[in-house]
């Protein structure tokens, strides 16, 4: 299936420009690791699936160029593909699930080859950043609490 509905953000919004305000002082920290699982979903089109590829390899390659490298290990209350996440947006309640590099969906993942994952990814605990939607609009995601997942934790 073809999606060719493409979305535009509104006139006179700038992403790019939301992220690096709440990026100062705080900012996305990247491991190594996560760094080169965004790096292979843009070079091998893992991203061609979401319902806006180009918006979301844009967002990709923004936070490549503002995120910092994180020493290793990284910090327990750092959101890196394979933890358990739980955040809130916009006042809706919290949900859940397990950060992943993997281009194709699977029940309770949220895949970083979509918007909600590319934003959370570098994130950490009680972070609140602006979060970009399919639809355009612009809304408010925090992170309330970061786990190893269950798979990574027996390992």
């Amino acid at each position: 299936m073809t999606i060719t509905r493409t979305t535009h953000l509104p006139a006179g919004s700038d992403f790019r420009s939301l992220f690096e305000r709440s990026a100062v002082g705080s900012g996305f920290l990247l491991t190594v690791d996560d760094r080169l699982g965004i790096e292979h979903l843009l070079r091998y089109r893992g991203t061609r699936n979401s319902p806006n590829p180009a918006l979301l390899n844009g967002l990709l390659r923004h936070k490549l160029r503002i995120s910092r490298g994180t020493p290793e290990p990284a910090s327990p209350d750092l959101v890196v593909a394979g933890s358990h996440v739980t955040y809130m947006i916009s006042g809706e309640g919290a949900r859940t699930g397990v950060l992943s590099m993997s281009p194709a969906p699977f029940p309770g993942h949220i895949l970083v080859a979509s918007l909600l994952g590319a934003t959370l990814i570098g994130m950490r605990k009680l972070q609140k950043v602006p979060l970009l939607r399919d639809d355009g609009q612009i809304e408010v995601v925090v992170v309330l609490d970061v786990r190893p997942s269950p798979d990574h934790a027996a390992a």
